[in-house]
Parts: C-alpha cells; structure tokens; sequence
C-alpha cells in the first residue's frame, strides 16, 4: 500500500513533525495549501493537523476532499497545547465530523507556541480563552507560551504506517 501525509498547519510545529514522519518512514508531504495535494492517488493517508482555538487546521481541507478520502485508512496527528484526552476529541469529532472517530486512528502531539511570534488578533483570542480557562497551568501556558515538541511522539505514527505498508491488518493502540 502507498500512503502520503498531507498536514495544515500555522506556526511550523506541524510541518515539522510532518518531516520527521516522513524521514521515518519515507512517505511524500503534502501541505494542503498546495495544488499538488491530492489524496485520491494514495491507499492510505497521514493528516496531520495544527489546533487552532478548538478547531482543527485541516478541517476546510478534508471537506473539499471527503470523497477522495472517505473510504481510506487514515491516521490523524494533532498537534496542539493540549494534553491526549476527553476534551481534545472532542475538538477532533467537531471539526470532522464527516469522518467517524471510529473510521481514523488519532494521535495527539503536543506543539510549542511562542505568543511573541503570533499576529495580534490571535494574541487577543488567547488571551481571551486564558481569562475562561479554569485550569491554571493551561491558562498561563496560553499566555506566556510553551514548546513540547517532542520527536519520539511520532513513534505511534511509524508503527501505523509499516503495518499499513505491510498490508497487515493495523492494530491500533
């Protein structure tokens, strides 16, 4: 099976765990702003994804192309502030909802935000969400920033991709 990663991202985390999947693995990147990024020529499909106040990236992007990937495999990689859980799923399942949870395999990563680098509406919006956020540490990281890219996190990832490769039946964790 021959598979590509196709990621939407705004401030470089994403892009470059997208590179560091691909030189494990050795899968062609697809930024969706790009023409080129055509999902329909490959068997299975890596999206990879920046959170962006609740929302994902690459939502407008899979919408476009729902029929070009509807009825692949695909392995979703978000990368955000937040932690694996409850609350980021649910941001997933909103943002895709034409896509079932139970249709995808996701993989949550966590990113680095320097607010110094942002343009000022974005500053604006997260100082906003920090005045709601209830929890502490979440608050003061969404207003001082912080940088959790780890590359081991990928690890998931290539062991998805070679058994897909493989054409054995995926056992997702």
């Amino acid at each position: 099976m021959n598979g590509a990663i196709f990621f939407s991202g705004q401030y470089g985390s994403t892009a470059q765990y997208a590179g560091w999947i691909s030189d494990a693995t050795g899968l062609p990147v697809f930024d969706v702003k790009h023409a080129d990024a055509d999902p329909s020529k490959f068997d299975f499909l890596i999206l990879g994804s920046s959170v962006i106040t609740y929302n994902l990236t690459i939502s407008k992007w899979v919408k476009r192309n729902l029929a070009g990937i509807q009825k692949k495999p695909i392995v979703l990689f978000t990368v955000s502030g937040a932690p694996a859980g409850p609350k980021l799923d649910g941001w997933v399942a909103d943002s895709l909802a034409e896509i079932p949870m139970s249709k995808m395999r996701h993989v949550a990563l966590r990113g680095r935000m320097n607010p110094k680098t942002l343009g000022w509406w974005t500053r604006m919006i997260l100082i906003m969400g920090a005045m709601k956020n209830r929890d502490p540490q979440a608050r003061k990281e969404e207003l001082a920033g912080f940088d959790y890219m780890d590359k081991s996190g990928i690890e998931p990832i290539t062991k998805m991709v070679q058994q897909l490769q493989s054409n054995e039946a995926p056992v997702f964790q």
